[in-house]
């Protein structure tokens, strides 16, 4: 008889690297608009505070729609509601390469932030409906990855890609929303085929391994929110969207600013996108490292909040020095606190929520966090454009990511542990 960890060891390789591709392309459609900014600037004479508040625009679109769509999830199931956001999704990130001046990228930005409201926390319930919280951390670490890996693949392709300036009378950036658009589109349908509604409606799983899963996830209920509205109330649910957004300001404050501040240290368009590659790296194999260390540990606050330090550090230090080189490392050791957040992060909500709450609480904690999306390349923006460098606004980031540390910190000691189940799996 297969033990239970062989069981769930075959839902992960079933379903964890096709999710991870998902989220790879999510990613990469949501932060490509970083690279186009390298030429579609200058062609469309966009100003710093422009670019900021279009790109920053997306996560204000996420932000209303993100609820609401996980409303429609929780009614008519994951699989198809995903299939939805995603064919919908890489219509508009294709159609940025239409952009004409500032009022179209806007409205186009704010638009795809609009289609992918949803998918991170309906992906997020999805994988609840499979794994016990033991698992949690890591396939949260996981799928943020796909963050680091869109970029490490994104980065040069974008570079190959604007460097077909002029090819049937296209600029460059706008090939590169093209081709990168299309992936989101065509994958939506293989959700319908590799994505089973649950457990007990996957052909791949017999009677017994499905009775399993069901032991396990039956066993955590207990105690937990099951309703969508009420886990919307819940006030671990609003601190937990703040820390969020902190977090998600550096993440997407980096990110979407990266290839113009690699570019102003004097590297070429074609260059950038390959300096960016190295942080990723270290990025993703840090987010993956601590995510499986937060699991073994069954810890979640003090991982989270070390990691959150670890960045903060790291982005002060990237706002003290002029030095090319150690900027560039501070700017990783940054990039490495950031992404170090998610894995232990996620692992909380879904441990005192379940069920239809999964789904609701995750939903308005990330659309709250995706505030910090809105707000940071925003300000990111206004700063350079004012100041004419990005010290004061690394050191505005590094501020917010001690404030999510701290004000996690705070709610592990308050909350009581065997409740809130802030500690992690037991």
């Amino acid at each position: 008889m297969q033990s239970d960890e062989a069981v769930f060891a075959k839902c992960t390789w079933r379903l964890v690297p096709f999710v991870v591709l998902l989220f790879t392309v999510n990613f990469l459609d949501r932060v490509n608009v970083g690279f186009a900014a390298l030429t579609m600037n200058r062609d469309l004479g966009f100003s710093p505070s422009v670019f900021g508040f279009g790109a920053g625009i997306f996560f204000a679109g996420y932000f209303l729609f993100e609820v609401p769509s996980n409303l429609v999830l929780a009614r008519i199931g994951a699989r198809r509601w995903l299939c939805v956001i995603m064919a919908v999704w890489g219509i508009v990130s294709a159609a940025c390469a239409f952009v004409q001046d500032a009022t179209s990228f806007y409205a186009l930005r704010f638009l795809l932030g609009a289609a992918e409201a949803g998918f991170f926390p309906g992906v997020l319930y999805y994988l609840t409906l499979w794994f016990p919280r033991s698992y949690r951390g890591r396939f949260a670490a996981s799928l943020i990855a796909a963050g680091p890996f869109a970029a490490i693949v994104g980065g040069p392709l974008s570079s190959v890609l604007l460097s077909l300036e002029g090819l049937h009378g296209l600029h460059g950036w706008q090939w590169l929303f093209l081709i990168e658009g299309l992936p989101a589109s065509i994958l939506a349908l293989a959700i319908l085929v590799l994505m089973p509604d649950g457990p007990d409606h996957a052909r791949w799983l017999n009677a017994d391994e499905k009775a399993v899963i069901a032991r396990h996830l039956a066993s955590e209920t207990a105690g937990k929110e099951h309703a969508f509205w009420p886990a919307l109330r819940d006030p671990r649910v609003l601190v937990l969207g703040v820390v969020a957004l902190g977090m998600q300001s550096g993440l997407f404050g980096i990110g979407l600013w990266l290839p113009q501040i690699v570019q102003s240290m004097g590297f070429s368009t074609a260059a950038t996108g390959f300096v960016v590659v190295p942080p990723y790296i270290a990025s993703a194999a840090a987010m993956i490292f601590w995510g499986r260390a937060s699991d073994r540990a069954g810890e979640r606050v003090r991982h989270l909040a070390l990691a959150a330090f670890l960045g903060a550090a790291g982005l002060f230090a990237a706002s003290a020095t002029q030095d090319t080189r150690l900027v560039l490392l501070a700017l990783t050791v940054g990039m490495i606190g950031v992404h170090a957040t998610f894995g232990p992060f996620w692992g909380i909500p879904t441990s005192f929520l379940s069920d239809r709450a999964a789904a609701g609480g995750v939903a308005l904690i990330n659309s709250i966090g995706s505030l910090g999306g809105f707000l940071a390349p925003t300000y990111i923006g206004l700063i350079k454009q004012y100041t004419g460098g990005y010290s004061a606004s690394m050191a505005l980031l590094a501020a917010e990511l001690v404030a999510s540390g701290v004000i996690v910190l705070a709610l592990g000691r308050v909350l009581p542990r065997a409740r809130s189940g802030i500690a992690g799996p037991a």
